[in-house]
């Protein structure tokens, strides 16, 4: 099985998922005329417009449930990873991927929003739909979900299980399974209630969650605040290194700093549309950049607090892919990269409590994000049961298969769940790109139009028809009704 899934992740994750990653980021980020610099005050700003509605959470609410799927094990254990990996110069291919990534952010949640549905009183959107209505292809839309509820209901909750397990289990001595046990029932109590209550619960613990764990960075940078010049020129020489320490441009720092930073921003990986969709607004660009806004906060924000942790303290090794260590600290050798780097790290401050304070910082961060996972694995769930009459029994089967895999990636070893993690990233990764590439001209039409009147001193409101989109069907169906009732 090992052997399948490493295979499986040469493949997938080759050079040219690397370069396609990158390129869609750089592609989009430039015939957007680089929103992710010129719009921040939008992005911050369409934060908090607008409410929620019968069919629609809020912007804020569809914000923390992108950012709660976002923000989790990748963010500690993935940085961790990068690290220990790729070297210090994968941060900065992290934040490559995230400045880039916001391009192709806001291209597929505008999309998203542009062909969204409504079902059981409830919007359901992602690139599912937009393979569908926009490309034509639904056969293509089909096998993205298929592959997205194989990856977000299957691959993906084992490795925030077992993150929270096993830190659980170093924190606290609390075995593994009870851990999933317990993860699983608070989970239940949640993902029963539907899109709403999700919503309002990762409105409540994202921001609580992030908001203390980065005030911990910080006091933690600011006590080794003379060191910060030197960990930025140990990211900046080694992601651009020739040597064979940390590995060269087209090495492992890349490959390790675009696949975790994907994993954790979720940029262009199609997961994050699905919760974009949920929005209710008046026009896509306003949830577009929201999303946008999430990769900076994901990448910028919380995984650059982890990295300068961990590198500021020294508390990790680098493994030399050769069962020896190109740099190794003396109180980790022999330690696996993982969230055991953030702890040492924060023990550093807070001498013994370190592994408590990251146990708890994960749990939370873990939790919001299979609270996504869940919701992405029935987005796709609801677009192949559409058909059938009573598919809330359907979504309810969805809930307890996830359950499970939350107890059995509970007591799976650490290297299994973060394989098939990859496996099912990659795939949605370049299901998508290839989608929203296809997509281009929609995607870019819906900015300018936001921007267009804006400059004419007008609050946007989306109308297809005007912009030569097709199938765009619910939007025009509120705008008939609107005008009717006018």
């Amino acid at each position: 099985m090992a052997q399948v899934v490493d295979f499986l992740n040469t493949i997938i994750w080759s050079k040219f998922l690397v370069y396609l990653c990158l390129g869609a980021g750089i592609y989009f980020s430039v015939l957007l005329l680089f929103p992710q610099v010129r719009l921040i005050k939008d992005m911050v700003g369409q934060l908090f417009t607008g409410g929620d509605s019968e069919s629609g959470v809020s912007s804020f609410q569809s914000f923390a449930m992108a950012l709660g799927g976002r923000v989790g094990t990748g963010n500690i254990a993935g940085v961790a990873s990068a690290i220990g990996f790729g070297g210090p110069g994968a941060v900065f291919w992290m934040w490559a991927i995230a400045f880039l990534g916001a391009g192709s952010a806001y291209i597929e949640a505008a999309l998203a929003q542009v062909w969204k549905e409504e079902m059981d009183g409830e919007y359901r959107g992602g690139p599912q739909y937009y393979i569908e209505k926009g490309i034509g292809s639904k056969i293509f839309a089909v096998v993205f979900a298929v592959s997205a509820i194989i990856s977000v209901g299957f691959f993906l909750p084992g490795i925030q299980a077992n993150s929270i397990a096993l830190a659980m289990d170093n924190a606290f001595g609390i075995p593994t399974v009870v851990s999933g046990i317990i993860v699983a029932l608070a989970l239940a109590a949640i993902i029963f209630g539907g899109v709403k209550r999700i919503g309002k619960a990762a409105e409540v613990l994202v921001p609580f969650m992030a908001i203390a764990y980065i005030i911990i960075s910080l006091i933690i940078i600011v006590m080794n605040i003379g060191d910060v010049p030197a960990v930025f020129k140990l990211i900046l020489v080694n992601a651009f290194s020739t040597k064979a320490a940390f590995g060269a441009i087209i090495g492992q720092a890349i490959m390790w700093g675009v696949k975790r930073g994907i994993y954790s921003n979720e940029a262009g990986q199609g997961t994050g549309p699905m919760a974009a969709a949920a929005a209710e607004v008046s026009h896509p660009a306003k949830q577009g950049l929201v999303q946008a806004f999430s990769v900076y906060v994901d990448t910028l924000f919380v995984c650059s607090a982890t990295a300068f942790m961990i590198l500021i303290t020294g508390m990790y090794n680098t493994v030399d892919g050769a069962g020896g260590y190109l740099y190794s600290h003396a109180s980790m050798n022999g330690v696996d990269p993982g969230p055991v780097f953030t702890q040492a790290a924060v023990d550093t401050l807070i001498p013994g409590l370190g592994s408590k304070f990251v146990a708890i910082a994960l749990l939370f961060f873990a939790f919001t994000t299979l609270l996504a996972y869940y919701y992405y694995a029935e987005s796709n769930v609801a677009y192949l049961a559409k058909k059938i009459k009573n598919h809330k029994v359907v979504f309810n089967v969805t809930r307890v298969v996830l359950l499970g895999m939350v107890v059995v990636g509970s007591i799976n070893s650490a290297g299994t769940v973060w394989a098939l993690g990859d496996v099912g990233v990659g795939i949605m990764a370049w299901l998508n790109i290839i989608a929203i590439i296809i997509l281009t001209k929609p995607g870019v039409a819906t900015l300018r139009d936001y921007e267009k009147q804006k400059a004419q001193g007008l609050d946007p409101v989306f109308d297809p028809r005007k912009l030569g989109i097709k199938n765009a069907d619910l939007w025009v169906r509120k705008l008939e009704k609107k005008e009717k009732a006018s």
